[in-house]
């Protein structure tokens, strides 16, 4: 299984009519097909920076480079986050069972 995770800031103040637009097209996302979860998350905690995170899983590699490649994927990067993200931290892994 791979995980996609993205942490980021907001340009936009918390609670502003903007961040709300910005995660309504982040939920315009959940329609790639492939996804086997797409989960939100909030920053409970002043240990980092960022403020919001996104968390999708993917079955396989092939799943992970259909949905990086889509172009409901590409033209949200290209026109919702470069312009609307101050900064992130993306982590990609593969799941491993140790056992």
């Amino acid at each position: 299984m791979i995980t996609h995770s993205v942490f980021f800031k907001l340009k936009h103040l918390e609670g502003s009519r903007e961040e709300a637009g910005f995660f309504k097209e982040v939920e315009k996302l959940r329609s790639i097909p492939n996804i086997m979860s797409f989960s939100y998350v909030d920053e409970i905690s002043p240990k980092n920076e960022f403020r919001y995170g996104l968390v999708l899983t993917f079955d396989n590699q092939d799943d992970y480079e259909f949905y990086n490649n889509h172009p409901d994927h590409q033209r949200f990067v290209e026109n919702i986050w470069i312009s609307q993200v101050a900064d992130f931290l993306e982590i990609d892994y593969e799941l491993k069972d140790m056992g």
